[in-house]
Order: C-alpha cells, then sequence, then structure tokens
C-alpha cells in the first residue's frame, strides 16, 4: 500500500556552470539549499546537468566531422570534468542530501574507464544510500560520446514515500524498458531530458498514466551565453573547443534549451505545467492517488496477461574482459 503521506517535489530548471564540474556542483549546492528551504523532500535536476548536456552535438555544424580538432577538445574537456563513480564528488552529493534531508535525483557525465555515460544517480535523503541508472541506448549524435548502459543499472531508490525510479529522455520511447520499471511500483519517476519539447510532454503524460505514478519531467534553461560563460570558467577563451561552441548559432542570449520542466499527475493532468522560465519548480504530491489510479489501471498487475506476455530483464553486469582465478 502507497503510504499516503503528503510529498513536496522539487525541479531544479536553472542552468549549470557549463562543462565546469566544480562549479556547477558548487550551483547545485546553492540550488538544493533554496529548494530545501521551500519544504522540499525530493529535489530532481535534468539531463546530465553535471556539468551540461552536450548542445554543440546538435548545434555546432563540425560536431560530426572525423578528426576535427574542435570535436576532439570538448570531448577532452567533457571527460575531464566527468563524475567517476565511486568518487569524490559523489560522495559530496551524497552529504548534500544527508544534510537537507531530501532525496536527490542528479543527471550525470560519468567517466568509466575511457567511455563516457549518460547516468542518473539517486541518493536518499540520510547519505547512506545511493543508485545508479546508465543510459541504455544514446539516441542518434549523442553515440559519438556516450557508451550503452545494461540492465545491471535499471536502478530505484526505495524512500519514505515509497518507489522513487527515472529513466533518461528517449527511454520513454523504449516499451520493455517502460514495463520493466512499472513492473518496480514506482510512485514517483523522474524523467530527464535536455529539455521538455511537445514530444517529450507526450511521453512524461504517457508514462504518468501508464505506470500510475507521479512524473518529474526535468529539463534544463541554458543559452549561449551560459554555455560560453562556463567555458570562459576554465580559463578558455580561445582554441579549438571554444571556436566550435562559438561556432553555433544564435546571439549570446539566444536559448539552446528552453526547459519545460512539468509536474504531472498519476492521471496524466499537470500539477505544474510546463514553465519555461529558469526556476525552480515546486508541488505537493498526494500518494494515495497512486493507490487509487491502480483501481483502473495497473500494467504489472491486473492489466497485465502474462499468459500471453512476458518479460525477461536481464540485470547482469556486462563486461568486455572478465578475469578468473
Amino acid at each position: 500500500m502507497t503510504k499516503s503521506a503528503p510529498l513536496r517535489v522539487a525541479i531544479v530548471q536553472q542552468p549549470p556552470v557549463f562543462l565546469n564540474l566544480e562549479a556547477s556542483l558548487a550551483r547545485a549546492e546553492t540550488l538544493v539549499a533554496e529548494a530545501a528551504r521551500a519544504d522540499a523532500k525530493l529535489v530532481a535536476f535534468p539531463e546530465t546537468w553535471l556539468p551540461g548536456y552536450p548542445v554543440w552535438l546538435d548545434e555546432a555544424p563540425d560536431a560530426a566531422r572525423w578528426d576535427h580538432p574542435g570535436a576532439k577538445a570538448l570531448y577532452q574537456l567533457l571527460a575531464e570534468q566527468s563524475l567517476q563513480i565511486p568518487g569524490p564528488h559523489v560522495d559530496r552529493l551524497r552529504a548534500l542530501a544527508a544534510r537537507y534531508r531530501v532525496d536527490l535525483v542528479m543527471g550525470a557525465h560519468e567517466r568509466r574507464g575511457g567511455t563516457l555515460y549518460n547516468v542518473m544517480l539517486f541518493l536518499s535523503a540520510d547519505g547512506e544510500r545511493h543508485a545508479l541508472h546508465r543510459k541504455l541506448t544514446p539516441t542518434y549524435t549523442e553515440r559519438l560520446i556516450w557508451g550503452q548502459g545494461d540492465g545491471s543499472t535499471l536502478a530505484t531508490l526505495d524512500t519514505d514515500h515509497g518507489t522513487l525510479g527515472g529513466l533518461i529522455c528517449w527511454e520513454h520511447w523504449m516499451p520493455l524498458a517502460r514495463a520493466a520499471m512499472h513492473a518496480k511500483h514506482e510512485v514517483v519517476h523522474v524523467a530527464q531530458w535536455p529539455a521538455v519539447g511537445e514530444l517529450h510532454q507526450l511521453a512524461s503524460r504517457t508514462y504518468a498514466f501508464e505506470g500510475q505514478c507521479f512524473v518529474l519531467a526535468a529539463g534544463c534553461v541554458l543559452s549561449k551565453a551560459d554555455v560560453l560563460d562556463g567555458l570562459a570558467s576554465l580559463s578558455q577563451t580561445s582554441g579549438p573547443a571554444f571556436e566550435m561552441l562559438a561556432s553555433m548559432p544564435g546571439d549570446a542570449g539566444h536559448l539552446y534549451k528552453n526547459g519545460g520542466s512539468a509536474i504531472i499527475a498519476p492521471d496524466a493532468r499537470y500539477l505544474v505545467p510546463p514553465s519555461h522560465e529558469a526556476a525552480i519548480l515546486h508541488a505537493d504530491l498526494d500518494p494515495s492517488l497512486v493507490t487509487q489510479g491502480h483501481l483502473v489501471l495497473d500494467t504489472a498487475g491486473h492489466y497485465a496477461r502474462p499468459d500471453v506476455f512476458q518479460l525477461s530483464v536481464d540485470t547482469r553486469s556486462k563486461e568486455g574482459v572478465t578475469y578468473t582465478a
């Protein structure tokens, strides 16, 4: 039975310090403190907020050219500014969650060996537990920089308000990934996006009704000034990385990501409609709506047909090389 105590949640729709991991983490600490002062018990950030979504993949004309100096320089910079898990930056996030007694969901880049991954980190309000999800399938140009996750990180986190889970971006268009997550009986699902456009709103609202859970659709606001200022914070105001970012269209105020974050109830209605301002969005959730919604739809229960359909999820970690003594 889903616990019925109200839950105040927050989505951070603010830009990071683009490509600067340390400065973005410091900004996250300030933003989580602000959300906590408004009594939030769950705080969610957008996709790869630490230290920013790689907008040059979509915007820079030469991003996909073979052996291009700018593409190589930006990949190196992103690798240098990515988390390692476990590591000191994850420890800071755990301490941040514990300091303000919030369950925290953070999008980040992870460096694992020589490959980068798009990850969601779930950090418990007691600071003692965390869970990790690596994006299963990077989309289109994202495959230039991220590897694929596996079934070992289809993660959820047990909280005082029930199961907290999430997926990243176009994973919400993977029917079997949705089915696997619905079977975990989420009360709150964080849908991370670079920005939440109309298509992403449809996916998020569909997930809320199909899973009979609350959905926090989290997107970022990011301008060209944010991008170049972030690079300048690393003392890079010239060179191949700067030139590639500067080649992106638009003036300083041009938005590459326009937010669109929203908070959605299990019946697919908006509790907080899409917003396009740099802000922190808040809502109070009534978890009893999850229980009530299961009267009519439980895709992992009375609305399943296991005699007809079965899904097997391989949760083993897949390593290219293993060593046996």
